[in-house]
């Protein structure tokens, strides 16, 4: 009887387990369909942790697009905005590692293996100081890539970051735990599966990327949808990297430290607005914030224009 059991308990996982790998495939298959994450118009840069997919357009002194760090996120972000910026500056994105069309490797995603990346890619594809624009949770290897190696770069410019207490979040025996979960195989895929179905990005972008939830163009959605699901739900390691708080730093000591002129733009709309500002400049009284108008977390999406104002007043030569 106990073998009969066992037997049929075998037989039960042996199915959900290929049940589970088939629905994993078939979404990576399907969120690609559409094609929408090209690469014909960029380049990769052989990094030593993989390969990272870039675009360079314009002419002009280097504006570098950082976009935020998400496994949903890509280069994407900027295209409502890259054109314009390309008619008086060399413009460069990038999707981050684990990110987009960039290599997704099965590896713990650090706040300084981010460091090394911006870091390498300004000396090896850039080779000048570049103007360096980061949203949201990026910001933080932003500052503190400008702040080990000033030098790399000129002016730091700042979109929506988290409030600093965030960044001060560290691993623990219970993040660590999440993280070996979601790494696993098969079933880890599944829990990234669920985390970004259409619906959980649909509901992402109505309640806190976009102030005017009806305008959300539904190829901005599918993209993002494409990104997450690129390379067979590998995006995993970066999410539980992020859960887990490994890509966290406090970095207070960086904003007191860097002499580097840094800009923070903030949207209007976003409730925490004012703590943040407050939170940057106590540390730092020479940052400049500005804030966009009717628009929450990814206003170069939103409100590229307004965005697109703002960055002009800032980038142009000192």
């Amino acid at each position: 009887m106990i073998k009969k059991h066992f037997r049929n308990f075998l037989l039960l996982s042996t199915i959900t387990t290929i049940s589970v790998y088939g629905i994993n495939k078939a979404i990576s298959l399907s969120s690609s369909m559409g094609n929408l994450l090209k690469t014909d118009h960029g380049n990769f840069f052989d990094w030593k942790y993989g390969k990272i997919f870039y675009t360079k357009q314009g002419k002009g002194s280097p504006v570098l697009l950082i976009h935020d760090l998400n496994p949903a996120s890509s280069s994407y972000e900027w295209h409502r905005i890259v054109n314009h910026l390309a008619k008086s500056y060399t413009v460069y994105t990038i999707d981050l590692l684990g990110c987009g069309r960039s290599d997704k490797p099965n590896i713990t995603y650090s706040n300084y293996l981010y460091v090394q990346l911006l870091t390498d890619f300004i000396r090896t594809m850039i080779k000048s100081k570049p103007d360096v624009v980061a949203t949201g949770d990026s910001s933080s290897f932003t500052v503190m890539a400008c702040n080990m190696e000033p030098d790399l770069f000129n002016k730091i410019l700042i979109i929506n970051p988290n409030h600093l207490a965030e960044f001060c979040k560290t691993p623990s025996k219970r993040k660590n735990a999440l993280k070996f979960f979601i790494d696993s195989p098969i079933f880890g895929t599944m829990i990234y599966n669920l985390a970004f179905t259409k619906r959980s990005i649909e509901k992402t972008f109505y309640n806190d990327y976009y102030y005017e939830s009806h305008f959300v163009p539904t190829r901005v959605l599918d993209s993002y949808y494409e990104a997450a699901h690129a390379g067979n739900g590998n995006g995993k390691y970066l999410l539980s990297s992020i859960k887990s708080h490994y890509t966290n730093i406090n970095i207070v000591h960086a904003l007191k430290n860097i002499n580097n002129s840094i800009y923070l733009i903030e949207s209007k709309e976003r409730p925490e607005r004012d703590a943040i500002i407050h939170s940057y400049v106590s540390y730092n009284p020479s940052i400049e914030a500005s804030c966009v108008e009717d628009s929450k977390y990814l206003p170069q999406l939103e409100a590229p224009d307004k965005l697109l104002d703002v960055l002009n007043l800032y980038l142009k030569p000192m």
